[in-house]
Protein backbone atom coordinates (compact mmCIF):
# COMPACT_ATOMS: atom_id res chain seq x y z
CA UNK A 1 0.00 0.00 0.00
CA UNK A 2 2.77 2.47 0.46
CA UNK A 3 4.26 1.85 -2.90
CA UNK A 4 0.81 3.11 -4.05
CA UNK A 5 0.44 5.81 -2.14
CA UNK A 6 3.88 6.91 -3.74
CA UNK A 7 2.37 6.05 -7.07
CA UNK A 8 -0.52 8.54 -6.13
CA UNK A 9 1.32 11.06 -5.43
CA UNK A 10 3.54 11.48 -7.86
CA UNK A 11 0.42 10.80 -10.44
CA UNK A 12 -1.32 13.75 -9.08
CA UNK A 13 2.10 16.11 -9.20
CA UNK A 14 2.33 15.50 -12.78
CA UNK A 15 -1.17 16.09 -13.43
CA UNK A 16 -1.31 19.26 -11.81
CA UNK A 17 1.77 20.83 -13.47
CA UNK A 18 0.73 19.27 -17.10
CA UNK A 19 -3.14 19.92 -16.70
CA UNK A 20 -1.39 24.36 -15.69
CA UNK A 21 1.05 23.94 -18.65
CA UNK A 22 -1.82 23.28 -21.12
CA UNK A 23 -5.22 24.29 -19.85
CA UNK A 24 -7.32 21.94 -21.22
CA UNK A 25 -10.70 22.27 -20.96
CA UNK A 26 -12.44 19.32 -18.60
CA UNK A 27 -15.66 17.07 -18.98
CA UNK A 28 -15.91 15.49 -15.19
CA UNK A 29 -18.28 12.49 -15.12
CA UNK A 30 -20.20 10.98 -12.56
CA UNK A 31 -23.17 8.80 -11.72
CA UNK A 32 -23.95 5.49 -11.15
CA UNK A 33 -25.16 4.03 -14.32
CA UNK A 34 -24.51 5.13 -17.83
CA UNK A 35 -20.44 7.23 -17.23
CA UNK A 36 -19.09 4.83 -19.65
CA UNK A 37 -21.67 5.59 -22.29
CA UNK A 38 -21.82 9.21 -21.60
CA UNK A 39 -17.80 9.16 -21.87
CA UNK A 40 -17.70 7.81 -25.54
CA UNK A 41 -20.87 10.22 -26.46
CA UNK A 42 -19.43 13.04 -25.03
CA UNK A 43 -16.26 12.42 -27.12
CA UNK A 44 -17.86 11.15 -30.54
CA UNK A 45 -19.65 15.00 -30.47
CA UNK A 46 -16.33 16.96 -29.24
CA UNK A 47 -13.48 14.96 -31.70
CA UNK A 48 -14.99 16.47 -34.58
CA UNK A 49 -13.97 19.89 -34.04
CA UNK A 50 -11.66 19.72 -30.81
CA UNK A 51 -8.52 17.65 -29.67
CA UNK A 52 -10.13 15.61 -27.29
CA UNK A 53 -9.31 12.48 -25.12
CA UNK A 54 -10.92 10.67 -22.78
CA UNK A 55 -10.25 7.82 -20.24
CA UNK A 56 -9.42 4.54 -21.83
CA UNK A 57 -10.94 1.19 -20.42
CA UNK A 58 -11.90 1.57 -16.83
CA UNK A 59 -9.61 4.55 -16.04
CA UNK A 60 -11.64 6.30 -13.53
CA UNK A 61 -10.06 6.55 -10.58
CA UNK A 62 -7.27 7.83 -8.63
CA UNK A 63 -4.73 6.43 -10.19
CA UNK A 64 -6.58 5.92 -13.90
CA UNK A 65 -7.78 9.99 -14.18
CA UNK A 66 -4.23 10.63 -13.88
CA UNK A 67 -3.27 8.64 -16.25
CA UNK A 68 -5.52 9.79 -18.51
CA UNK A 69 -4.21 13.18 -18.13
CA UNK A 70 -0.58 12.08 -18.85
CA UNK A 71 -1.92 10.11 -21.80
CA UNK A 72 -0.08 6.73 -20.61
CA UNK A 73 -1.34 3.09 -19.62
CA UNK A 74 -0.65 1.72 -16.36
CA UNK A 75 2.72 0.31 -15.28
CA UNK A 76 1.00 -2.97 -13.77
CA UNK A 77 3.54 -3.88 -11.66
CA UNK A 78 6.81 -3.21 -13.35
CA UNK A 79 9.56 -0.28 -12.24
CA UNK A 80 10.67 0.21 -15.89
CA UNK A 81 7.44 0.58 -17.48
CA UNK A 82 6.22 2.99 -14.63
CA UNK A 83 9.75 5.00 -14.82
CA UNK A 84 8.64 5.22 -18.44
CA UNK A 85 5.48 6.86 -17.63
CA UNK A 86 7.20 8.85 -15.51
CA UNK A 87 9.97 10.17 -18.15
CA UNK A 88 6.90 10.53 -20.91
CA UNK A 89 4.66 13.22 -18.58
CA UNK A 90 8.10 14.58 -18.13
CA UNK A 91 8.60 15.42 -21.70
CA UNK A 92 4.67 16.75 -22.43
CA UNK A 93 5.35 19.31 -19.21
CA UNK A 94 8.44 20.59 -21.10
CA UNK A 95 6.66 20.23 -24.51
CA UNK A 96 3.81 18.56 -26.41
CA UNK A 97 2.66 19.72 -29.69
CA UNK A 98 -0.49 18.02 -29.91
CA UNK A 99 -1.67 18.10 -26.06
CA UNK A 100 -5.81 17.78 -25.80
CA UNK A 101 -7.55 21.05 -25.45
CA UNK A 102 -10.60 19.03 -23.99
CA UNK A 103 -10.44 16.53 -22.01
CA UNK A 104 -12.94 13.89 -21.43
CA UNK A 105 -12.39 12.01 -18.19
CA UNK A 106 -15.20 9.59 -16.16
CA UNK A 107 -14.86 9.78 -12.40
CA UNK A 108 -15.92 6.78 -10.26
CA UNK A 109 -16.18 6.76 -6.52
CA UNK A 110 -15.52 3.78 -4.58
CA UNK A 111 -15.58 5.11 -0.85
CA UNK A 112 -16.06 8.52 0.96
CA UNK A 113 -13.41 10.81 -0.10
CA UNK A 114 -12.21 9.69 -3.46
CA UNK A 115 -14.17 12.46 -5.19
CA UNK A 116 -12.57 15.29 -3.06
CA UNK A 117 -9.03 13.62 -3.98
CA UNK A 118 -9.94 13.99 -7.65
CA UNK A 119 -10.96 17.42 -7.27
CA UNK A 120 -8.20 18.77 -5.45
CA UNK A 121 -6.13 18.30 -8.52
CA UNK A 122 -8.84 18.34 -11.32
CA UNK A 123 -10.30 21.76 -12.31
CA UNK A 124 -13.51 20.71 -13.75
CA UNK A 125 -15.59 22.84 -16.40
CA UNK A 126 -18.26 20.99 -17.15
CA UNK A 127 -19.93 18.54 -14.58
CA UNK A 128 -22.46 15.56 -15.92
CA UNK A 129 -24.29 13.52 -13.54
CA UNK A 130 -26.30 10.73 -15.20
CA UNK A 131 -28.05 8.73 -13.29
CA UNK A 132 -28.14 7.08 -9.42
CA UNK A 133 -30.98 4.48 -9.24
CA UNK A 134 -33.39 3.62 -6.28
CA UNK A 135 -30.70 1.22 -5.28
CA UNK A 136 -27.09 2.71 -6.16
CA UNK A 137 -23.69 0.49 -6.41
CA UNK A 138 -20.92 1.46 -4.04
CA UNK A 139 -23.44 2.51 -1.34
CA UNK A 140 -21.91 -0.36 0.80
CA UNK A 141 -19.21 2.16 2.01
CA UNK A 142 -21.83 5.10 2.61
CA UNK A 143 -23.92 4.86 5.11
CA UNK A 144 -26.85 5.97 3.42
CA UNK A 145 -27.60 7.16 -0.36
CA UNK A 146 -27.70 10.44 0.54
CA UNK A 147 -24.41 10.18 0.95
CA UNK A 148 -23.39 8.60 -2.07
CA UNK A 149 -24.70 11.29 -3.97
CA UNK A 150 -23.68 14.13 -1.72
CA UNK A 151 -19.84 12.48 -2.53
CA UNK A 152 -21.18 12.40 -6.22
CA UNK A 153 -22.22 15.71 -6.23
CA UNK A 154 -18.92 17.46 -5.37
CA UNK A 155 -18.34 16.96 -9.11
CA UNK A 156 -20.52 19.57 -9.61
CA UNK A 157 -20.07 21.72 -6.50
CA UNK A 158 -16.63 22.57 -7.92
CA UNK A 159 -17.71 24.16 -10.74
CA UNK A 160 -16.27 27.73 -11.37
CA UNK A 161 -18.63 30.61 -12.67
CA UNK A 162 -20.10 29.76 -16.73
CA UNK A 163 -19.35 26.59 -16.07
CA UNK A 164 -21.77 23.73 -16.97
CA UNK A 165 -23.32 20.91 -14.75
CA UNK A 166 -25.43 18.27 -16.98
CA UNK A 167 -28.12 16.72 -14.86
CA UNK A 168 -30.20 13.65 -15.66
CA UNK A 169 -33.48 15.22 -15.10
CA UNK A 170 -35.61 11.66 -15.13
CA UNK A 171 -33.24 10.94 -12.19
CA UNK A 172 -34.87 12.62 -8.58
CA UNK A 173 -31.78 12.65 -6.38
CA UNK A 174 -29.71 13.93 -9.43
CA UNK A 175 -31.95 17.10 -10.39
CA UNK A 176 -32.18 17.52 -6.92
CA UNK A 177 -28.51 18.40 -6.92
CA UNK A 178 -29.01 21.10 -9.32
CA UNK A 179 -31.12 23.03 -6.59
CA UNK A 180 -28.36 23.31 -4.03
CA UNK A 181 -25.72 24.73 -7.32
CA UNK A 182 -24.66 28.35 -6.94
CA UNK A 183 -26.39 30.74 -9.54
CA UNK A 184 -23.23 30.91 -11.23
CA UNK A 185 -23.16 27.32 -12.53
CA UNK A 186 -25.06 27.23 -15.54
CA UNK A 187 -27.25 24.07 -15.27
CA UNK A 188 -28.83 21.76 -18.19
CA UNK A 189 -31.13 19.27 -17.46
CA UNK A 190 -32.09 16.44 -19.60
CA UNK A 191 -34.24 13.51 -19.92
CA UNK A 192 -37.96 12.45 -20.98
CA UNK A 193 -40.00 14.03 -18.70
CA UNK A 194 -41.89 17.74 -19.62
CA UNK A 195 -39.70 20.03 -17.46
CA UNK A 196 -36.39 18.84 -18.80
CA UNK A 197 -34.36 21.93 -20.35
CA UNK A 198 -33.00 19.43 -23.08
CA UNK A 199 -35.80 16.99 -24.15
CA UNK A 200 -36.05 13.84 -25.70
CA UNK A 201 -39.37 13.29 -27.42
CA UNK A 202 -40.84 10.57 -30.29
CA UNK A 203 -38.45 7.63 -28.69
CA UNK A 204 -38.61 4.47 -30.93
CA UNK A 205 -36.66 1.49 -31.21
CA UNK A 206 -36.55 0.39 -34.45
CA UNK A 207 -36.36 -3.63 -34.94
CA UNK A 208 -35.88 -5.05 -38.76
CA UNK A 209 -34.21 -7.98 -39.40
CA UNK A 210 -32.04 -9.11 -36.53
CA UNK A 211 -29.81 -11.37 -39.60
CA UNK A 212 -28.87 -8.07 -40.97
CA UNK A 213 -28.29 -6.44 -38.15
CA UNK A 214 -31.07 -3.90 -38.56
CA UNK A 215 -32.13 -2.16 -35.69
CA UNK A 216 -31.81 0.82 -33.38
CA UNK A 217 -33.27 3.88 -31.88
CA UNK A 218 -35.11 6.73 -33.52
CA UNK A 219 -35.71 10.34 -31.33
CA UNK A 220 -36.30 13.68 -31.81
CA UNK A 221 -34.95 15.82 -29.39
CA UNK A 222 -35.94 19.32 -28.20
CA UNK A 223 -33.60 22.33 -26.97
CA UNK A 224 -34.53 26.47 -26.69
CA UNK A 225 -37.39 25.65 -29.57
CA UNK A 226 -34.81 23.74 -31.79
CA UNK A 227 -35.61 20.15 -32.58
CA UNK A 228 -33.59 17.86 -34.53
CA UNK A 229 -33.68 14.21 -34.92
CA UNK A 230 -31.53 11.81 -33.66
CA UNK A 231 -30.91 8.22 -35.15
CA UNK A 232 -28.60 5.82 -33.57
CA UNK A 233 -28.52 2.49 -35.43
CA UNK A 234 -26.94 -0.61 -33.53
CA UNK A 235 -27.73 0.51 -30.66
CA UNK A 236 -30.69 -0.09 -28.19
CA UNK A 237 -32.48 0.99 -25.33
CA UNK A 238 -33.84 4.28 -23.68
CA UNK A 239 -30.56 5.01 -21.66
CA UNK A 240 -29.44 5.05 -24.81
CA UNK A 241 -31.21 8.38 -25.72
CA UNK A 242 -30.48 9.86 -22.39
CA UNK A 243 -26.53 9.09 -23.43
CA UNK A 244 -26.52 11.23 -26.53
CA UNK A 245 -28.78 13.88 -24.80
CA UNK A 246 -26.18 14.41 -22.22
CA UNK A 247 -23.18 14.37 -24.91
CA UNK A 248 -25.88 16.91 -26.77
CA UNK A 249 -25.85 19.22 -23.68
CA UNK A 250 -21.93 18.99 -23.59
CA UNK A 251 -21.91 19.91 -27.25
CA UNK A 252 -24.28 22.80 -27.12
CA UNK A 253 -22.25 24.60 -24.00
CA UNK A 254 -18.90 23.98 -26.73
CA UNK A 255 -20.77 26.23 -29.59
CA UNK A 256 -22.27 23.04 -31.64
CA UNK A 257 -25.35 23.16 -32.91
CA UNK A 258 -28.00 20.44 -33.32
CA UNK A 259 -27.10 19.32 -36.52
CA UNK A 260 -23.90 18.82 -35.96
CA UNK A 261 -24.34 17.07 -32.68
CA UNK A 262 -26.65 14.44 -34.30
CA UNK A 263 -24.32 13.49 -37.12
CA UNK A 264 -21.40 13.16 -34.58
CA UNK A 265 -24.04 10.98 -32.01
CA UNK A 266 -24.94 8.57 -35.02
CA UNK A 267 -21.70 7.41 -34.89
CA UNK A 268 -21.85 5.95 -31.46
CA UNK A 269 -21.72 2.56 -30.17
CA UNK A 270 -21.94 0.85 -27.26
CA UNK A 271 -18.73 -0.74 -25.83
CA UNK A 272 -18.78 -4.73 -25.23
CA UNK A 273 -20.82 -6.00 -22.72
CA UNK A 274 -23.02 -2.75 -23.00
CA UNK A 275 -26.86 -4.27 -24.41
CA UNK A 276 -24.82 -5.40 -27.53
CA UNK A 277 -26.77 -7.66 -29.82
CA UNK A 278 -25.08 -10.47 -30.80
CA UNK A 279 -25.65 -13.60 -32.78
CA UNK A 280 -25.81 -17.01 -30.90
CA UNK A 281 -25.55 -20.53 -31.35
CA UNK A 282 -28.90 -22.50 -33.14
CA UNK A 283 -30.00 -19.22 -34.52
CA UNK A 284 -30.21 -17.51 -31.37
CA UNK A 285 -29.52 -14.07 -30.15
CA UNK A 286 -27.58 -13.02 -27.46
CA UNK A 287 -27.96 -9.63 -25.56
CA UNK A 288 -24.93 -8.91 -23.93
CA UNK A 289 -25.18 -7.06 -21.10
CA UNK A 290 -22.19 -8.12 -18.96
CA UNK A 291 -20.12 -6.20 -18.14
CA UNK A 292 -21.73 -4.70 -14.96
CA UNK A 293 -24.93 -4.73 -12.84
CA UNK A 294 -26.74 -2.28 -10.79
CA UNK A 295 -30.52 -2.83 -10.00
CA UNK A 296 -31.01 0.47 -12.36
CA UNK A 297 -29.52 -1.04 -14.92
CA UNK A 298 -30.78 -4.54 -15.06
CA UNK A 299 -34.64 -3.40 -15.01
CA UNK A 300 -33.64 -1.09 -18.07
CA UNK A 301 -31.44 -4.38 -19.92
CA UNK A 302 -34.92 -6.14 -19.15
CA UNK A 303 -37.05 -3.66 -20.67
CA UNK A 304 -35.13 -3.67 -23.57
CA UNK A 305 -35.42 -7.72 -24.12
CA UNK A 306 -39.12 -7.43 -23.33
CA UNK A 307 -39.43 -5.33 -26.66
CA UNK A 308 -36.74 -6.53 -28.65
CA UNK A 309 -37.70 -9.65 -28.04
CA UNK A 310 -41.43 -9.30 -29.23
CA UNK A 311 -42.92 -12.80 -29.71
CA UNK A 312 -39.53 -14.99 -29.44
CA UNK A 313 -38.90 -16.90 -26.13
CA UNK A 314 -36.87 -14.89 -23.86
CA UNK A 315 -33.73 -16.76 -21.18
CA UNK A 316 -32.65 -14.24 -18.21
CA UNK A 317 -28.99 -15.12 -16.87
CA UNK A 318 -28.61 -12.89 -14.07
CA UNK A 319 -25.54 -12.77 -11.83
CA UNK A 320 -24.83 -11.51 -8.44
CA UNK A 321 -25.07 -7.51 -8.24
CA UNK A 322 -22.51 -6.33 -5.67
CA UNK A 323 -21.83 -3.26 -3.34
CA UNK A 324 -25.37 -2.55 -2.60
CA UNK A 325 -24.99 -2.79 1.33
CA UNK A 326 -28.41 -3.21 2.86
CA UNK A 327 -30.16 -2.76 -0.05
CA UNK A 328 -28.70 -6.41 -1.40
CA UNK A 329 -31.68 -9.01 -1.17
CA UNK A 330 -34.58 -6.01 -1.46
CA UNK A 331 -33.04 -4.88 -4.38
CA UNK A 332 -32.38 -8.42 -6.00
CA UNK A 333 -36.02 -9.51 -5.18
CA UNK A 334 -36.93 -6.18 -7.16
CA UNK A 335 -35.20 -7.90 -9.86
CA UNK A 336 -36.61 -11.49 -9.73
CA UNK A 337 -40.44 -9.40 -9.76
CA UNK A 338 -39.32 -8.50 -13.02
CA UNK A 339 -38.08 -11.07 -14.47
CA UNK A 340 -40.93 -13.58 -13.78
CA UNK A 341 -43.00 -11.06 -16.39
CA UNK A 342 -40.38 -10.69 -18.73
CA UNK A 343 -38.57 -14.35 -18.64
CA UNK A 344 -39.54 -17.40 -20.03
CA UNK A 345 -36.71 -19.29 -18.73
CA UNK A 346 -34.22 -17.91 -15.51
CA UNK A 347 -30.81 -18.69 -14.69
CA UNK A 348 -29.46 -17.20 -12.05
CA UNK A 349 -25.65 -17.55 -10.75
CA UNK A 350 -24.68 -16.69 -7.46
CA UNK A 351 -25.57 -16.24 -3.89
CA UNK A 352 -27.18 -13.30 -4.23
CA UNK A 353 -28.81 -13.60 -7.37
CA UNK A 354 -30.98 -16.85 -5.81
CA UNK A 355 -32.95 -14.03 -4.75
CA UNK A 356 -33.79 -13.42 -8.07
CA UNK A 357 -34.78 -16.62 -8.27
CA UNK A 358 -36.95 -17.07 -5.38
CA UNK A 359 -38.72 -14.09 -6.02
CA UNK A 360 -39.53 -15.41 -9.66
CA UNK A 361 -41.04 -17.76 -8.07
CA UNK A 362 -43.16 -16.08 -5.80
CA UNK A 363 -44.30 -14.30 -8.25
CA UNK A 364 -45.36 -17.45 -10.27
CA UNK A 365 -42.78 -18.05 -12.39
CA UNK A 366 -43.21 -22.00 -12.84
CA UNK A 367 -40.40 -23.72 -10.76
CA UNK A 368 -38.75 -26.16 -13.78
CA UNK A 369 -37.97 -22.91 -15.80
CA UNK A 370 -35.86 -21.44 -13.00
CA UNK A 371 -32.30 -22.50 -12.69
CA UNK A 372 -29.60 -21.48 -9.92
CA UNK A 373 -26.16 -21.94 -10.24
CA UNK A 374 -22.92 -20.82 -8.05
CA UNK A 375 -20.54 -21.74 -11.12
CA UNK A 376 -20.53 -19.06 -14.17
CA UNK A 377 -19.59 -22.08 -16.58
CA UNK A 378 -21.85 -24.84 -15.20
CA UNK A 379 -24.22 -21.90 -15.65
CA UNK A 380 -23.23 -21.74 -19.22
CA UNK A 381 -23.46 -25.26 -20.29
CA UNK A 382 -26.88 -25.30 -18.84
CA UNK A 383 -27.97 -22.40 -20.69
CA UNK A 384 -26.27 -23.57 -24.07
CA UNK A 385 -28.76 -26.85 -23.65
CA UNK A 386 -31.78 -24.74 -23.26
CA UNK A 387 -31.33 -22.84 -26.17
CA UNK A 388 -33.88 -23.24 -29.16
CA UNK A 389 -33.89 -21.39 -32.60
CA UNK A 390 -35.00 -17.67 -32.39
CA UNK A 391 -34.61 -17.51 -28.97
CA UNK A 392 -32.95 -14.29 -27.58
CA UNK A 393 -30.72 -14.67 -24.01
CA UNK A 394 -30.57 -11.20 -21.80
CA UNK A 395 -26.56 -11.80 -20.13
CA UNK A 396 -25.81 -9.21 -17.24
CA UNK A 397 -24.40 -9.25 -13.77
CA UNK A 398 -21.68 -7.80 -11.75
CA UNK A 399 -17.91 -7.25 -13.37
CA UNK A 400 -16.47 -9.64 -10.86
CA UNK A 401 -18.80 -12.46 -11.32
CA UNK A 402 -17.29 -12.19 -15.00
CA UNK A 403 -20.79 -13.18 -16.88
CA UNK A 404 -19.08 -12.28 -20.29
CA UNK A 405 -18.31 -16.44 -19.63
CA UNK A 406 -21.94 -17.51 -20.96
CA UNK A 407 -22.06 -14.80 -23.62
CA UNK A 408 -18.67 -16.81 -24.76
CA UNK A 409 -20.05 -19.93 -24.35
CA UNK A 410 -23.40 -18.92 -26.16
CA UNK A 411 -22.16 -17.28 -28.86
CA UNK A 412 -21.96 -17.82 -32.88
CA UNK A 413 -18.27 -16.83 -33.02
CA UNK A 414 -16.17 -17.54 -30.20
CA UNK A 415 -13.31 -16.95 -31.74
CA UNK A 416 -14.22 -13.31 -32.06
CA UNK A 417 -14.69 -13.06 -28.07
CA UNK A 418 -11.27 -10.96 -28.23
CA UNK A 419 -13.15 -8.40 -29.98
CA UNK A 420 -16.83 -8.47 -29.03
CA UNK A 421 -16.64 -9.08 -25.20
CA UNK A 422 -15.39 -7.69 -22.12
CA UNK A 423 -11.83 -8.06 -21.58
CA UNK A 424 -10.69 -9.57 -18.01
CA UNK A 425 -7.97 -8.12 -16.59
CA UNK A 426 -5.07 -10.20 -14.38
CA UNK A 427 -3.69 -9.13 -11.85
CA UNK A 428 -2.01 -6.25 -10.30
CA UNK A 429 -3.47 -3.63 -13.17
CA UNK A 430 -7.01 -5.14 -12.78
CA UNK A 431 -6.79 -4.22 -9.10
CA UNK A 432 -5.88 -0.86 -9.20
CA UNK A 433 -7.31 0.43 -12.22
Amino acid sequence: MKIMSILQYILKILSQIILWRYRPRVVGITGSVGKTGAKEAIYRVLRRHFKARRNIKNYNNELGVPLTILGSETGGNSVWRWLKIFLKASKTIIWEKNYPEILILEMGIDKPGDMKYLMSFVPVDVGVMTAIGEFPVHIEFFPEKGRLVEEKALLLKSLPAGGLAVLNYDDLSVRMVGDDLPEKVRVIQYGFGEGADLRIDNYQMRIGDLEKNDFGINFKIDYKGSAVPMRLPGVLGKQQASTAAAATSVGVFFGLNLVDISRAVKRYRALPGRTNLLKGIKNSYVLDDSYNASPLAVLAALDILEEVGDSRRKIVVLGDMLELGNNMEIAHRQIGARAAKVADLLFTVGDRARFIADEARQKGMPRENIFDFSDVQKAALAVQEKIAEGDIILVKGSQSMRMEGVVKEIMAEPEKADKLLVRQGRGWTNQVI
